[in-house]
């Protein structure tokens, strides 16, 4: 079906839509051919391909260095976590043991990308159906939380702020005490969501028994994150195989049974309660110490080393030239994103760039399942089960 005929009618009286590629509630460039019969889908096909970067290929020609802002730009929405996903990865290939404070600032980040994630994601979700109210206190929470992020890296979408060995900045102490009263405001606009939200009845017909799906086939579809929590499977990458200090932390999985967007929508917002419970923890016991390996063929050298020897200044060259030289072998690490499991697999072929990047993205094999999500469903509910997949362009093109 041609892009310039967006409604085609067969013979047996149905219609064939496009929804897409451009389109308001698509969060990206996603085509969308709807079969419909009246107001139902009777069959969807989704295409994709419109937002393809080439970043797995631009991997192979970059060195490990270079690739770390390049992976901001997956899930331009909660930037940290992919960054920790790739650095750590790289680390694990080199057999490189981070500094007890640089962990604790790895997880306090992720968990403030977390948040983010979920507050954008139910924010745009409310307002495409129509609560405006509960999207601004929502997005006045996230400003918060980008303000936050702005103050450690210097960045507020985009941050390039872990380094493979460390980081490249420390946590200050303004930092720390802005990071703590954000939280508590954060709080009170859910609270105040919550009570907008949760039994409002209109909302609530919107999301409850639309978008459904069976236990059996978000796991044959290789559903990870919300979607396969709300299913009632407490999968969770943090907890099944803890990274960096996540096993010193008290936290909870949220779960819900329903499998539909109302499930989806609850195990968000409990999500967003458990990630303030991490970082309230990580703050409290962020220990002293360094933020880098002490290791100049990994991390650059200090300033006063470089100016003041020969040794430091050739490390400093060949680290800014060429970056980290990784042993040859292959390597997969996962961590959890906000949407689910993000792996990186690096195959590398002991040089100072990867022979090959795969990313495993927690979106794409849930957009893979979308017809399955929609079919059977009304035109309207399409808005909002698409909204609670939260599909990412970057993260789902690459």
């Amino acid at each position: 079906m041609s892009l310039e005929n967006n409604i085609t009618k067969l013979e047996d009286g149905r219609l064939v839509l496009n929804m897409g590629p451009s389109h308001p509630a698509m969060h990206g460039i996603v085509r969308i051919i709807l079969t419909v019969e009246g107001e139902r889908v009777v069959n969807s096909e989704v295409e994709i391909g419109y937002l393809h970067r080439g970043f797995e290929k631009t991997c192979e020609n970059s060195n490990y260095n270079q690739i770390i802002p390049y992976t901001d730009r997956l899930n331009y929405v909660s930037p940290f976590i992919n960054e920790v996903g790739f650095v750590m990865a790289v680390e694990k290939m080199m057999g490189v043991e981070l500094p007890e404070r640089a962990k604790y600032i790895r997880v306090i980040m992720s968990e403030i990308s977390r948040m983010t994630d979920h507050l954008t994601c139910i924010a745009a979700n409310a307002m495409e159906l129509g609560a405006f109210t509960p999207y601004f206190y929502l997005i006045n929470a996230r400003e918060l939380l980008y303000q936050s992020g702005d103050m450690a890296s210097g960045g507020r979408v985009t941050p390039n702020y872990f380094r493979i060995g460390g980081t490249s900045f420390d946590l200050t102490p303004d930092f720390i005490e802005f990071t703590k009263n954000a939280l508590k405001k954060v709080d009170s606009y859910l609270s105040d969501t919550r009570k907008l939200l949760e039994r409002n009845r209109i909302f609530y017909d919107r999301l409850k028994d639309t978008g459904k799906i069976t236990r059996e086939d978000a796991v044959s579809y290789g559903f990870t994150g919300p979607l396969i929590r709300s299913v009632g499977i407490d999968y969770d990458v943090r907890k099944y195989s803890p990274y960096l200090v996540y096993d010193r932390f008290d936290f909870e999985i949220p779960v819900a049974d329903g499998g539909d967007n109302y499930a989806r929508f609850l195990v968000r917002m409990e999500e967003i309660n458990q990630s303030r419970k991490i970082i309230e923890q990580a703050l409290l016991q962020l220990p002293d110490g360094p933020i880098d390996v002490d290791d100049y063929s990994v991390r650059l050298p200090q300033k006063d080393e470089v100016y003041g020897s020969i040794e430091g200044l050739i490390s400093h060259f060949k680290l800014t030239f060429e970056g980290p030289k990784t042993p040859k072998g292959e390597i997969y690490f996962a961590v959890e994103g906000a949407n689910g499991e993000l792996g990186y697999y690096i195959v590398s072929d002991g040089t100072h760039k990867p022979w090959r990047v795969k990313v495993r993205p927690p979106c794409f094999p849930v957009t893979g399942a979308l017809p399955r999500l929609i079919n059977g469903g009304y035109i309207a509910d399409i808005v909002a089960t698409f909204g609670q997949i939260n599909m990412i362009g970057g993260e789902l093109e690459r």
